[in-house]
């Protein structure tokens, strides 16, 4: 069987959740069948500037097509546009003028499903939000499965240009309970064949937090950020209750932040940005090291840091904003949530405070991702999935 993953990045060097969840799904499922990955040339998922080279590269393996963008995105335009859509009364043309600004745009990738939809037994597409998902999952629907990766509270979920998509693939695979309960209440989709699966997390053998905080020179006690560091990630807010907090309590703790920035970030003596580090570079060393990671994204579907922390008996605190984020939490007992300045202070004076608490959450952390996200039991569940959709296309050809 043959597989095209069809994502807007893809790359070693690409930090995104949606792209790194693509990226290891294709890797572990190279096992069982032909993959082959269909991307742009883009780094910078604000501007889609291409960067990357085109043609066929193999990455870990798999073959990755990559396709020039015919035009970045003009960012003023592009929020001029965002601000009348959500806000102002408007049409359904309007709606597909923004999803060609909100891009990659990218026709050739379009063009090249079309004309090689028998060369592949599924597309499966990555998440709903970019121009790649909605204009190719049209091509061959009865071929195409679909993971959203879309969180509730999503502002664009809520458009109408979106209302055919969710009910147009063959199959939807779900990231959570949550988000498969949202997106059938929001498209009343629910014939739609469908599975709920997370993520696998690789962790590497060789993991030594000394070997971080030699590299680096940090002694002191951190909390951990790992993630775009952007306005919409909540880092902003992240940054205003962490400058307060060490203010008003006069603690040294540090915040450690670790991926891109496309946002200023403070000129503070405890905030400390590291930059991207990948797998291969000592990412687990880091997350071995810190006291906690905290997440303060408002929009989330799955969360892969948050399953990596679990995997390493690491407690989490997360915008309890976020329905994902509080349903991994409440689930298993392993991370504390706020919503304000206040709770964000409880939180994380308790979480300090108790070394043995967070023993206690980082092993109901662990007991939850292995019930749960370790690579045996989402194969397998990929495995019967694909097994029963081949039968179902078996018994509909007879």
């Amino acid at each position: 069987m043959k597989l095209a993953f069809i994502v807007q990045r893809y790359g070693l060097d690409v930090c995104g959740g949606a792209e790194l969840h693509c990226r290891v799904l294709a890797e572990h499922l190279a096992k069982y069948f032909e993959v082959e990955v269909l991307t742009t040339c883009a780094k910078d998922h604000a501007t889609w500037k291409n960067e990357y080279k085109e043609g066929t590269e193999k990455i870990n393996g798999i073959a990755v097509h990559r396709f020039k963008s015919d035009k970045e995105r003009d960012m003023n335009e592009f929020g001029e546009l965002s601000g009348k859509i959500f806000n102002k009364s408007h049409g359904l043309s309007e709606e597909l003028d923004w999803m060609k600004l909100q891009g990659p745009y990218c026709p050739g990738l379009i063009q090249y499903i079309n004309n090689n939809k028998d060369s592949y037994d599924y597309f499966i597409f990555f998440t709903y939000l970019y121009f790649l998902t909605y204009f190719g999952i049209r091509i061959a629907p009865e071929k195409s499965l679909f993971i959203p990766i879309a969180a509730s509270d999503d502002l664009p979920i809520r458009l109408e240009l979106f209302n055919d998509v969710f009910n147009l693939p063959k199959a939807i695979i779900y990231s959570t309970v949550e988000e498969k309960e949202s997106i059938n209440k929001r498209f009343n989709n629910s014939s739609i064949p469908s599975i709920t699966i997370g993520v696998g997390v690789d962790i590497p053998k060789d993991i030594k937090s000394n070997r971080f905080r030699k590299r680096f020179g940090i002694d002191k006690e951190f909390i951990l950020y790992i993630g775009r560091i952007e306005e919409g990630k909540g880092c902003q807010e992240l940054f205003d209750h962490f400058i307060r907090y060490n203010n008003e309590t006069k603690s040294n703790l540090k915040l450690v932040l670790m991926g891109k920035s496309t946002m200023k970030i403070p000129e503070h003596k405890d905030i400390i940005p590291l930059g991207f580090i990948s797998e291969n570079e000592g990412k687990f060393d880091v997350i071995d090291a810190c006291a906690l990671l905290i997440q303060p994204s408002p929009y989330e579907c799955l969360s892969l840091v948050l399953l990596e922390a679990f995997s390493m008996k690491k407690p989490v605190l997360v915008n309890g904003k976020c329905k994902a984020l509080k349903f991994h939490c409440l689930n298993s007992n392993a991370g504390l949530y706020y919503e304000n300045y206040d709770e964000f202070k409880e939180a994380l004076d308790l979480l300090l405070s108790d070394k043995n608490l967070r023993r206690k959450m980082g092993l109901n952390g662990k007991k939850y991702f292995n019930a749960n996200y370790t690579w045996d039991a989402v194969e397998k569940a990929y495995l019967n999935f694909f097994k029963r959709l081949n039968n179902e296309r078996s018994e509909a050809s007879i």
